[in-house]
C-alpha cells in the first residue's frame, strides 16, 4: 500500500477545523486561520493533501458519484428502494427530488473541493518552494482536480455557479446565479490545457500526471461532440506508451493490484487507519453488496440479471468483475470493490477514476467518429482480447459504434460510467424508456431527467439560484 495515502489522510481532520458548515456550499477558510497557516511549502503541501482527501468523501468518489453514474442507467439497480432514505432508490425510478441527500452531498462536497483547490492556487504563487518544478506540478494538480469536479457538476446539474477564486467571505458569491454550461466547459478546458503543460509525464500514485489530464480533456471534448479534438487528446495518451492494459482482467482491481500500469488517476483509500477517530476506508465495498452478504451491505449498484445474461460466452470479466452469494442473497454484485477485514465501510480498494481500458475504448470511439473505422476496430479488439474474446464481427461505422458502446458496458460495469455514456451518446431517454417498458413499469422520462435537481439547501440559501425544469 502506498504511503502517500497516509500523507493525504492525516490532513483531513485538521482542515475540517477551518470549514464553515452552513448551507452555503462555497466553503470559506477564515481569513485569520488561512493567512497564518499557509505561509510556507510544508503548510501548503498539507492543504494540497486536503484537496485530495476531499475527493474521498462519501458524496464524491467514496460512494455517491459512483452510484449516480450507474443506478441511473439500465445495467444497475437498487435492491431496496427505501434504503438510506431512498437517496439511491430515487435514482432507480427517476423520482429524485431537490431534498434528496445524495443530490445535496454531491453538490456540497464538490464545491468544498473546488474551494480548497482555489485556495491553494491563490496562495501558491507567493510561497517559496524548494524547486520550481514541484511548485508547477502542484499548480497542475489543483487545476486538474478543479476541472474534474466541475466536469462532474456540469454533467449532473447543467448550469452551475462557476467560482475560480478563493472565497474569504461566505457572502462573496451570493447573487451570482448559475453560469452557462458552455462557459463552465470553457473553464474546464482551460484548466486541463494548463495542467497538461504543468504536470510531469511520469505518474506518482494518487496524483495525476500529464496522461491523466490529456485523457480527461479527451473525455470533456468527446462529451461535447468534438470528436477531432478528443481524438488528438486520446492519441497523445496512447502514443506516449506510459500506460498499458494489464495482461488479465483478474489483475486490475483490489488492494493487491493497486498502482498497476492501467491506472491513470485513482482515489486512494486505506482500511484499518483512523484520522481523529474516523475510518479512512471506502464505503463502496460493503454498500455495493446485496443485503445480508456482509456487514453494512445496502444493495446499492447491483448489476441486473439481464445485464449478467448479456455477457458473451468465455468473457473473463463475468468471473473477474462479478460474483454472487446464492446462500446469503442471490443477487449479483461487483467485485471491483473489496470488503475490508477491519470492518464494514472501511474498504482499502482505490477507486480508479481514469484507467487505460476506458481510454482505449474512448480512443476507438473517437477514431470511428472521425471515419477511421479500421483503426477503431484494432483498438476495440485489444480490450476484447484481454477479456478472452475473439475479434469483433462489426465492420461498418454504425456497427463498430454499437460494438464499442456494448464493450464499454462490460469493461466498465459498476465503476460509475454508464449514465454519462448514455447521455454522451444522446440515447439516455430512449434507452431508459425502452428499459422501463420491457420491465412492465409505468415510469417514463423526458429530457428534463437528464440532470439532477439543484439541491433545496442551495435554493434556500441563494435566491439567484434557480431550479432545473421538471423539478
Amino acid at each position: 500500500m502506498n504511503l502517500n495515502k497516509y500523507t493525504f489522510l492525516i490532513v483531513v481532520a485538521f482542515l475540517g477545523l477551518f470549514s464553515c458548515e452552513d448551507e452555503l456550499d462555497i466553503v470559506p477558510i477564515t481569513e485569520k486561520a488561512s493567512n497564518s497557516f499557509y505561509s510556507n511549502e510544508q503548510e501548503l503541501e498539507s492543504a494540497i493533501a486536503g484537496v485530495y482527501a476531499q475527493l474521498q468523501d462519501r458524496g464524491l468518489y467514496g460512494l455517491d458519484l459512483i452510484g449516480v453514474g450507474e443506478i441511473s442507467g439500465e445495467d444497475s439497480f437498487e435492491e431496496i428502494a427505501a434504503n438510506d432514505g431512498g437517496r439511491f432508490g430515487q435514482l432507480d425510478d427517476f423520482s429524485t427530488n431537490a431534498g434528496n441527500d445524495l443530490v445535496g452531498k454531491i453538490w456540497e462536497e464538490s464545491y468544498k473541493g473546488i474551494q480548497r483547490a482555489n485556495t491553494v492556487l491563490n496562495r501558491i504563487t507567493d510561497i517559496e518552494y524548494e524547486t520550481s518544478v514541484l511548485k508547477t506540478t502542484r499548480i497542475g494538480e489543483m487545476k486538474f482536480i478543479r476541472a474534474l469536479l466541475y466536469f462532474n457538476l456540469v454533467r449532473l446539474y447543467g448550469d452551475v455557479p462557476l467560482v475560480t477564486s478563493e472565497t474569504e467571505s461566505p457572502f462573496d458569491f451570493f447573487g451570482q446565479g448559475r453560469t452557462s454550461s458552455a462557459e463552465v466547459y470553457t473553464q474546464i478546458e482551460t484548466d486541463l490545457n494548463d495542467a497538461i503543460q504543468d504536470l510531469p509525464s511520469d505518474k506518482t500514485a494518487g496524483r495525476p500526471a500529464k496522461g491523466a489530464a490529456q485523457a480527461l480533456l479527451g473525455d470533456v471534448l468527446l462529451t461535447q461532440g468534438n470528436f477531432s479534438g478528443a481524438l488528438t487528446s486520446f492519441e497523445a495518451v496512447v502514443s506516449s506508451n506510459t500506460y498499458s492494459l494489464m495482461p488479465s482482467t483478474s489483475e486490475i482491481f483490489g488492494v493487491a493490484n493497486e498502482g498497476n500500469s492501467e491506472t491513470l488517476f485513482e482515489i486512494q483509500y486505506a482500511s484499518g487507519f483512523l484520522v481523529d477517530g474516523k475510518k479512512e476506508g471506502s464505503l463502496a465495498g460493503s454498500q455495493f453488496r446485496p443485503s445480508g452478504t456482509t456487514a453494512s451491505a445496502k444493495g446499492h449498484n447491483l448489476p441486473t440479471q439481464a445485464f449478467i445474461d448479456s455477457f458473451e460466452a468465455g468473457d473473463t470479466r463475468l468471473d473477474d468483475y462479478v460474483d454472487v452469494d446464492p446462500v446469503a442473497n442471490p443477487f449479483y454484485f461487483s467485485t471491483k470493490y473489496e470488503i475490508s477485514p477491519t470492518g464494514a465501510d472501511d474498504g482499502g480498494s482505490d477507486h480508479l477514476i481514469i484507467r487505460y481500458a476506458d481510454v482505449v475504448l474512448k480512443y476507438a470511439e473517437s477514431l470511428n467518429e472521425n471515419n477511421q473505422t479500421a483503426d477503431a476496430i484494432t483498438q476495440l479488439n485489444t480490450v476484447r482480447a484481454r477479456a478472452g474474446l475473439g475479434a469483433t464481427t462489426a465492420s461498418s461505422q454504425t456497427e463498430v459504434r454499437a460494438a464499442i458502446r456494448l464493450e464499454r458496458r462490460f469493461e466498465l460495469m459498476g465503476e460509475g460510467h454508464r449514465w454519462f455514456d448514455l447521455k454522451r451518446y444522446g440515447t439516455a431517454v430512449s434507452v431508459m424508456n425502452a428499459f422501463f417498458n420491457s420491465a412492465g413499469s409505468n415510469v417514463t422520462i423526458d429530457e428534463n431527467k437528464l440532470v439532477l435537481p439543484i439541491p433545496q439547501s442551495q435554493l434556500d440559501t441563494d435566491s439567484s439560484i434557480t431550479q432545473n425544469p421538471g423539478y
